[in-house]
């Protein structure tokens, strides 16, 4: 399989892994919000994603942080009605 070299095409796999981790991990994700530990709570998930992006796309496109604002984009905002501290 070749790498993905277009930022469009990497952003979608970007934001389809951290869906993927929205939709499986839901429960960890509310309650690391609500206690202030979401990155202490899915970060086995969120690595185990980023090597999984890494190994699908360039070196050059691994270096746009597309994965790190999926995960911000689409794990992290769609939880802004989860009452937390940190908002």
């Amino acid at each position: 399989m070749q790498a993905i070299d277009k930022p469009d095409r990497a952003r979608q796999l970007a934001r389809a892994i951290a869906s993927d981790l929205t939709l499986y991990h839901e429960k960890e994700i509310v309650e690391g919000i609500e206690n202030d530990s979401l990155f202490d709570v899915m970060k086995e998930h969120i690595e185990e994603g980023r090597a999984l992006f890494k190994s699908r796309v360039t070196p050059e496109i691994y270096q746009l942080n597309l994965y790190d604002r999926a995960i911000v984009d689409v794990m992290i905002k769609s939880k802004g009605h989860v009452k937390s501290k940190i908002w």
